[in-house]
């Protein structure tokens, strides 16, 4: 299979893919272009002992975790960037980070909330989470994605959501109301 190929068949999947981590679309273009550079260079050392999409999946996965410790560095030390703008005078107002284009706008606070929360989750439980309730996988296609086995992938999933609960409602009483 050819490069042109690839990108044709996984150009989606990938785009996809990063959105659900970062939740913006400039941030998942610029992922999915990494991604593709980096398959650029590697297809031709792909050793087939995994199906080219897993390896995809892994590398797009990657990509988007690096992304977000960046993001995560540059923002812990954005305090050293002024406040104001120097032309102006005017002080900085910073742009949401959540542009997920799939989200009508009556439900971009509720779903930017929720990915804040999921954002919080571990790494592993983050992409377990994403894989098999956002993107669809099985639990076995996960596995194989994630390097575990498939009773892992069944345990992070369900930290994850047990996670996402607890920090959704404290309480055990709000978590009763929650699950009915």
């Amino acid at each position: 299979m050819n490069f042109e190929e690839v990108y044709k068949e996984h150009n989606g999947l990938v785009y996809n893919l990063a959105l659900q981590y970062v939740q913006n679309k400039e941030d998942a273009e610029e992922i999915t272009q990494d991604v593709f550079v980096i398959l650029h260079n590697k297809l031709p050392s792909f050793n087939k002992n995994s199906k080219l999409s897993t390896w995809i999946y892994r590398i797009t996965i990657n990509r988007s975790l690096d992304y977000l410790k960046a993001r995560k560095r540059k923002k812990r030390f954005g305090f050293l960037v002024s406040l104001f703008h120097e032309e102006t005078a005017e002080p900085r107002r910073e742009a949401s980070d959540f542009d997920h284009p799939g989200v009508l706008l009556e439900h971009k606070e509720e779903l930017e909330s929720l990915f804040q929360l999921i954002n919080g989750l571990s790494e592993n439980q983050k992409t377990a989470l994403i894989l098999m309730k956002v993107d669809g996988r099985t639990q076995n296609e996960t596995a194989e994605i994630m390097k575990v086995s498939a009773k892992a992938v069944e345990s992070l999933v369900q930290r994850a959501k047990q996670n996402l609960l607890n920090k959704m409602a404290p309480s055990k009483e709000q978590r009763i109301k929650i699950v009915k």
